[in-house]
């Protein structure tokens, strides 16, 4: 038995972290919501094996316990006893280490999958659970549609579609460890994105407040090591986008348009900066 999955990358309209809890790990606020750029996995069950396998064709995933796309098989198989194996192959079109989400998109199209190949009959909320395990992306993930998302990145509250618009995302050639810019916080200092004015811009289909309310309590800690996200999102407004922000620990930037031939314009003029570059809708 087997089955293919779509596992979108996440864009984060409004990302905070109020403060972190006595264990380390942070609180977070955060507005996220999924985009037409997507890996595809293809993952069969083995009834006569029982041990789990990924591969991609990307070379810069490592293939064995450090994938998050493994991760998410071996604890559904610990967790519920399962003697069968699985067998993974992801393609991968969402870019690695860009605060996109990919890796964890991966683990959660794994968790889909197996719960039906597996027939574990498991909801959506549970799968979530599960996922925070795995990492604080993943719960998000499971559900893949706009959400405001808070606690440790389990509690997930399913807002509207977005109003139309266009999104150009462009990742610079940098890659950001995500541990690494979290340890930097200074919470005394951080500046606060408004996460509920995003999420009544959802609610009321105001565009005009989606894009004057985006924001990243992350960025300024990661464009201080890395300004190409800086002369990015500078750029991006140069050539015309209504707004642009940083995705998760970045660097990937995204620009948002009202129309679609304003985005095309800025992805067009992008490409001679930035080899990844992609025009993107958010998923209905």
């Amino acid at each position: 038995m087997e089955i293919r999955e779509k596992a979108p990358a996440k864009i984060n309209l409004s990302l905070d972290t109020p403060f972190h809890h006595q264990d380390g790990e942070q609180e977070w606020r955060m507005v996220m919501t999924s985009v037409d750029l997507a890996d595809y996995l293809h993952i069969k069950s083995l009834e006569d094996r029982t041990d789990i396998t990924v591969e991609t064709d990307s070379g810069f995933l490592p293939c064995d316990h450090r994938n998050l796309a493994y991760q998410a098989a071996k604890i559904l198989q610990d967790k519920f006893h399962i003697n069968k194996g699985a067998q993974i192959h992801i393609k991968k079109q969402i870019p690695v280490a860009a605060g996109l989400g990919g890796g964890s998109s991966d683990a959660a199209a794994v968790l889909r999958a197996l719960n039906k190949l597996w027939e574990l009959k498991l909801s959506l909320a549970e799968l979530a659970k599960i996922g925070l395990k795995i990492d604080s992306d993943v719960p998000y993930c499971v559900y893949s549609r706009t959400a405001h998302v808070t606690g440790r990145g389990e509690k997930i509250a399913i807002l509207k579609e977005l109003p139309p618009v266009w999104l150009v995302v462009a990742k610079p050639k940098i890659s950001v460890s995500t541990p690494t810019i979290i340890r930097q916080i200074d919470y005394t200092h951080l500046v606060h994105p408004n996460v509920n004015a995003i999420v009544n811009a959802i609610e009321d289909d105001d565009v005009d407040a989606l894009i004057d309310n985006l924001g990243n309590a992350l960025e300024p800690i990661t464009a201080e090591r890395y300004p190409e996200i800086t002369r990015l999102k500078k750029k991006m407004i140069k050539f015309g986008a209504d707004a642009a922000e940083m995705s998760g620990s970045g660097p990937t930037v995204f620009a948002i348009c009202r129309k679609k031939s304003r985005a095309q314009h800025v992805y067009n003029s992008l490409k001679g900066f930035c080899e990844e570059v992609y025009l993107v809708r958010p998923l209905s």
